[in-house]
C-alpha cells in the first residue's frame, strides 16, 4: 500500500468513526430529539478548536458475540478545544454506540483526557447519554467506573468540572457527575437515578415513572442534584459557555476579568425605597442583585431548588463574583435545610476557586419544626456557617432587613470573618424580632392586662421601643460589627470598592490536611 492509499484508508476510518454507530442510530437519536455526541461538542466549542484524541480505539471483549461487533471510539468521543478561546477538556457519550455504555476502554479515554486536564489546569466538561456500564465486560466496566470517580475527587478544587445529562444516567453512571461541580439537565429527554423504576417496584412495591423518580423537574425542584435545567440541549451547551465565563481555568487563577464600561458609582435611587414599611411585607431580592451588577446580569445558580435562598454568578466592576441572598418573597427568606446545603456548596465552589463572595441579607432566622428537627436542620444550618467560616475568598456582606438570631451568625458576620460589612438604615440586626422579643421579656406583665385594647398598646409600645434599641443598624455598628451604614442608593459602588480593597487579600488559616465539615 502506498503512502496515497494509506492517507485514504485515514479519512475513509475517519469518516467512519465519525458516524457513530450509523446513519440508522443517528436518525433514531434524532427521533428521541437528542443531539449525537459530536452535534453536541460543535455547538459547545469554539468553531473549528476541537482536537479529537482516540479516535481508533475499540473495545477488547470477546465474550457474548462481541468480537463481531466493534466500533471506532468505542462509543465517547473525546479531547479538548477551546470556549471563547480558553482551553478545555470534553468527552461525550455517543448513544448511537452501544447505546453509550461504558467499557474499560471506553473509562480509559475519559480518563486519559481527564489526566490531561489536570496536568495543564484546564476544566473538564462530560456530556452524559449513556445506558451504564457494559454488561457484556463484568466487573472491569465496574473498575472503569471507579477509576472515573478517582480522577473526579482528585480534580475536585482544582479545576472546575462541569456535567450535562441529556439523555439516560443511571446505577453507577450517576456518581461522576454528583462529584462534580455543575449538574446540567434538558428537559424530557433526561434522567438520573441510582435505581430504576423496574427495581424499585420489584423490590419495594413502588410504583412510579421515569420523569417522576429522576427526570429534570425533580433534580431541578426536589433533589437539588441539577444546578441547572434547560429545554434543550443547546440552550445547555450554551449554558456552560457562560458559565465558564465566570471561572478561572482552575484553582492557582483567578477568575477571568472583563472590561466595563458600567460605571461602577451608578446610582439606583429605587433601592432607597425598595425595602417595604411594613417588616412582614415580601419583595424579591433579585430586583436588588439586577440593580447592582454589570449590565444588570444574573446567572442563577439552583434557581428551582431552595428558592428561599439565591445563589448565582455576575459580574461587578468586571470582576466575577459569588452572590448569595435570603429571599423574603419565598418563605421569608428564612433558612432550612436545602437553603443551608445549596449555599454552602455555592460558597465552597467560589472558594476553590478564588471568586469573592458578595452576601445580600434578609433572615429572620431558621424554619422551626419537627420536619426540620428530624431531618438534621443543626447539621445542615452548621454546614452554611462552616463554609462561611472557612472560606478566605473576598467577603463582603450587606444587611438590607432582618438579620435575627443564629442566622445572622451564619450569614457571613463579621465573626465569621466576613471582611467588610455593610448595613442599609432599614437593617434590624438582632437575637430575635421584636415581637417574640417582647413575649420573653414582659410576658409577666403582658399576662396581667385584662383589657385586649390596653394590652395591644402595652405590646405595641414595648416592641417599638425594643425596635428603636436594638431592631436597627446603629447598635450592630456602634461594637463595629458593622462596617458603615450605607444610602441603599449607593450599594454598587460601595461593594465594587470594597471588593477591590480586598484584591490582595491572603488569609491562610490554620495548616491542617483538611477540615472535617459537618456532612
Amino acid at each position: 500500500m502506498d503512502s496515497q492509499e494509506k492517507v485514504k484508508q485515514l479519512i475513509e476510518l475517519r469518516e467512519k468513526a465519525r458516524l457513530g454507530g450509523g446513519l440508522q442510530k443517528i436518525e433514531d437519536q434524532h427521533s428521541k430529539g437528542r443531539l449525537t455526541a459530536r452535534e453536541r461538542i460543535n455547538i459547545l466549542l469554539d468553531e473549528g478548536s476541537f482536537e479529537e484524541f482516540d479516535m481508533f480505539v475499540t473495545h477488547r471483549t470477546e465474550d457474548f458475540g462481541m468480537g463481531k461487533k466493534k466500533f471506532l471510539t468505542d462509543g465517547v468521543v473525546t479531547g479538548h478545544g477551546t470556549i471563547d478561546g480558553r482551553v478545555v477538556y470534553v468527552f461525550a457519550q455517543d448513544f448511537t454506540i452501544f447505546g453509550g455504555s461504558l467499557s474499560e476502554a471506553f473509562s480509559q479515554k475519559i480518563c486519559k483526557i481527564m489526566d490531561q486536564a489536570m496536568k495543564v489546569g484546564a476544566p473538564v466538561i462530560g456530556i452524559n447519554d449513556s445506558g451504564g456500564a457494559r454488561i457484556q465486560e463484568g466487573v472491569r466496566s465496574l473498575a472503569g467506573y471507579a477509576e472515573i470517580f478517582e480522577r473526579n475527587i482528585l480534580a475536585s478544587g482544582v479545576i472546575p468540572q462541569i456535567s450535562a445529562v441529556f439523555g439516560p444516567c443511571a446505577g453507577g453512571a450517576v456518581y461522576s457527575p454528583a462529584l462534580t461541580d455543575f449538574i446540567i439537565m434538558s428537559e424530557k429527554s433526561s434522567y438520573m437515578f441510582v435505581t430504576g423504576p423496574k427495581v424499585t417496584k420489584t423490590v419495594t412495591g413502588e410504583e412510579i415513572s421515569t420523569e417522576n423518580l429522576g427526570g429534570s423537574g425533580v433534580h431541578g425542584t426536589k433533589s437539588g442534584v441539577a444546578h441547572f435545567v434547560v429545554d434543550e440541549e443547546e440552550q445547555g451547551l450554551l449554558l456552560i459557555r457562560k458559565l465558564l465565563s465566570y471561572l478561572p481555568q482552575n484553582n492557582m487563577e483567578e477568575p477571568p476579568l472583563t472590561e466595563c464600561d458600567d460605571p461602577i458609582d451608578r446610582k439606583e435611587d429605587d433601592l432607597n425605597k425598595l425595602i417595604p414599611e411594613n417588616p412582614n411585607q415580601p419583595y424579591d431580592v433579585k430586583d436588588i442583585i439586577f440593580k447592582i451588577t454589570d449590565y444588570s446580569e444574573f446567572l442563577e445558580v439552583h434557581a428551582g431548588y431552595a428558592r428561599n435562598i439565591v445563589v448565582g454568578y455576575a459580574k461587578m466592576g468586571g470582576m466575577p463574583v459569588g452572590i448569595v441572598a435570603n429571599q423574603p418573597s419565598f418563605l421569608a427568606g428564612v433558612l432550612d435545610i436545602d437553603a443551608s446545603r445549596k449555599a454552602a456548596r455555592f460558597i465552597r465552589f467560589c472558594d476553590a476557586f478564588n471568586i469573592p463572595i458578595v452576601t445580600l441579607v434578609d433572615v429572620p432566622g431558621f424554619l422551626p419544626g419537627s420536619g426540620q428537627e428530624y431531618g438534621g436542620i443543626i447539621i445542615h444550618g452548621a454546614k452554611l456557617m462552616f463554609a462561611y467560616g472557612e472560606a478566605t475568598v473576598p467577603k463582603v456582606t450587606v444587611t438590607l432587613r432582618k438579620s435575627y438570631g443564629g442566622a445572622h451568625c451564619v450569614m457571613s458576620s463579621k465573626q465569621l470573618r466576613g471582611d467588610i460589612n455593610y448595613a442599609w438604615p432599614s437593617a434590624e440586626i438582632a437575637v430575635m424580632g421584636p415581637s417574640g422579643a417582647i413575649e420573653i421579656l414582659e410576658g409577666k406583665a403582658i399576662a396581667e392586662f385584662t383589657d385586649p385594647d390596653e394590652k395591644a398598646a402595652f405590646i405595641a409600645e414595648k416592641e417599638n421601643e425594643y425596635r428603636n434599641k436594638f431592631a436597627n443598624p446603629y447598635e450592630a455598628a456602634k461594637f463595629g460589627f458593622i462596617d458603615d451604614v450605607i444610602e441603599p442608593r449607593n450599594t454598587r459602588f460601595r461593594i465594587i470598592r470594597a471588593l477591590r480593597s480586598l484584591a490582595t487579600k491572603k488569609d491562610p488559616g490554620p495548616m491542617k490536611k483538611h477540615a472535617n465539615i459537618p456532612l
